[in-house]
């Protein structure tokens, strides 16, 4: 049979015909298929943003208080539960509805946006034992500005809920937590330690604050440390809460007697301490004492955990040790701690805080009664030094909160702070 006869015959046949026709429709649709899906990608590349925000992020909380506020109208939602601390001390409980994992849409400067909260069921965060998160945020157009929009106003939005209180932090494995409810700022004013020390030391922090660039021209680090000594109850830890409201910043309190502290996570901890905070040592003779007192002891210079002392030291002042940051340490007994411990470079000013002077008495006497005069204040004074010249601020305070409404009787009753 010829060629041209064996076509023509395939052609009359309605079984190939049909064969070739399905066939025609299929490459036809895988066709249309892949280009549609090159076409998506190219359109997502070129004219399409997205932002992927893990939850280890520091601004994965805010983004999702923000996405709480600005998809009111989702139907799926996730609760998160918590207390609020009012200035009274009563604690009250508050429920956020936010948008559950999936995906959400948001309407936002004339765009939508497209939310996807992903949550792996399969991996958890090991220091918070939590599943681990993502929130991707997807919108047309390749303006990067947009995404900047939206974590500042997440920002701020934070900042609110924080404003006009003092944030406690705490070391929780390599990361710091907030440590119970944000606390009221307290005034600079409410503590009264002895004429010019508040003043030298809140000047101090503010001048290096403000000059970051002097320390870079002449490369020296910039951090500053500083010293705080006295006995007990004197005013060194109530003054550093009230510096640190002043200053806006917040606490990072760390205990160098923790038996899980080492050198690599004292290091982590300090460099990973949140902007704009104090780090706080108290107690620091509690952990290690002088070499000269250990020599009498050896085992006592060993410390309380797997911190060491040179770790301790290196973590202030060594190669690997942060820039700009504020350290704070607080002892009552400053003659134990080692002279490498407080030298220049580690602590930059020491400030003995000590029992309350003839000033302080004055002062404090005005600050509990303003309606009182000057003079009945000196004679609480007087009268107070009369009975002990080692009386501490914590003492005189206790003493004025037996008589809140009562300047005369704090003054007739002053024998009660005799120790």
């Amino acid at each position: 049979m010829p060629f041209s006869d064996f076509v023509a015959a395939l052609k009359d046949n309605p079984y190939f015909g049909a064969g070739f026709g399905l066939v025609g429709v299929g490459t036809a649709l895988a066709l249309a298929r892949k280009g549609a899906q090159v076409g998506l990608v190219a359109f997502r590349r070129h004219y399409m943003i997205t932002l992927e925000v893990p939850s280890k992020d520091k601004s994965y909380q805010w983004l999702l208080s923000w996405i709480s506020h600005h998809a009111r109208h989702t139907q799926h939602l996730s609760v998160e539960t918590s207390y609020q601390q009012h200035e009274s001390g009563r604690v009250t409980t508050r429920f956020d509805f936010m948008p559950s994992p999936g995906n959400h849409f948001i309407w936002y400067r004339r765009k939508w946006i497209r939310v996807e909260r992903n949550r792996e069921k399969q991996m958890i965060d090991l220091h918070t034992g939590t599943p681990w998160e993502s929130v991707t945020f997807t919108a047309l157009g390749t303006n990067r500005d947009i995404f900047f929009s939206i974590l500042q106003e997440a920002r701020e939005l934070a900042l609110q809920q924080q404003e006009g209180k003092t944030v406690m932090y705490t070391a929780m494995g390599a990361e710091w937590r907030p440590f119970g409810f944000p606390r009221r700022r307290r005034p600079l004013a409410s503590v009264v330690l002895d004429e010019g020390i508040a003043e030298r030391i809140v000047r101090d922090v503010q001048e290096f604050i403000a000059s970051p660039q002097w320390y870079s021209d002449r490369g020296i680090p910039y951090r500053r440390g500083y010293l705080l000594y006295g006995p007990p109850g004197c005013g060194k830890s109530s003054f550093i809460t009230a510096l640190a409201g002043e200053l806006q910043y917040s606490i990072c309190l760390l205990s160098l007697s923790d038996r899980s502290l080492s050198d690599d996570r004292l290091n982590h901890l300090l460099s990973a301490a949140p902007q704009q905070s104090i780090v706080l040592l108290e107690d620091v003779d509690a952990a290690f004492v002088s070499r000269d007192l250990a020599a009498e002891n050896p085992t006592a210079y060993q410390g309380m955990g797997r911190l060491t002392f040179s770790g301790l030291l290196n973590a202030l002042d060594g190669v690997a040790s942060t820039e700009a940051r504020i350290v704070f340490m607080t002892t009552n007994h400053a003659d134990r701690l080692d002279p490498a411990l407080v030298r220049p470079g580690r602590v930059d000013l020491k400030q003995y805080v000590g029992p309350c002077s003839r000033w302080q008495l004055t002062h404090m006497f005005q600050r509990f009664y303003p309606e009182q005069s000057r003079a009945a204040a000196e004679h609480f004074a007087d009268r107070a030094l009369a009975v002990s010249d080692r009386l501490s601020a914590a003492q005189v305070q206790g003493h004025f909160m037996l008589h809140k409404a009562d300047p005369p009787g704090a003054i007739t009753d002053v024998g009660a702070l005799a120790p």
